[in-house]
């Protein structure tokens, strides 16, 4: 009788063999130049429940924009349209 240990049953996988999906910049995509701090709905995309902003390997989104959503983000912190931290935000 064997014993199969399906805790580490992806260890042994190499990447070619793992499902991938490929991140994409949204802004490159739909041709964003500018985002703009005023708009705090579309800020609230890339921010998490305790008011902390979202890392580039999780959104996809290039180091360019990063920047620049990073810097909206704080923009908007500090005119009091963002918390700077929350219990539940959403």
């Amino acid at each position: 009788m064997a014993v199969t240990n399906y805790k580490n049953i992806f260890i042994n996988i190499t990447p070619q063999e793992r499902p991938n999906k490929k991140k994409f910049c949204w802004f490159r995509k739909n041709n964003i130049k500018y985002i703009d701090y005023k708009d705090p709905d579309f800020l609230l995309r890339f921010v998490n429940e305790q008011g902390k902003m979202y890392p580039r390997r999780i959104t996809g989104t290039s180091l360019k924009y990063q920047r620049q959503l990073a810097s909206a983000i704080k923009r908007a912190r500090h005119v009091a349209l963002l918390p700077y931290v929350s219990d539940s935000l959403k």
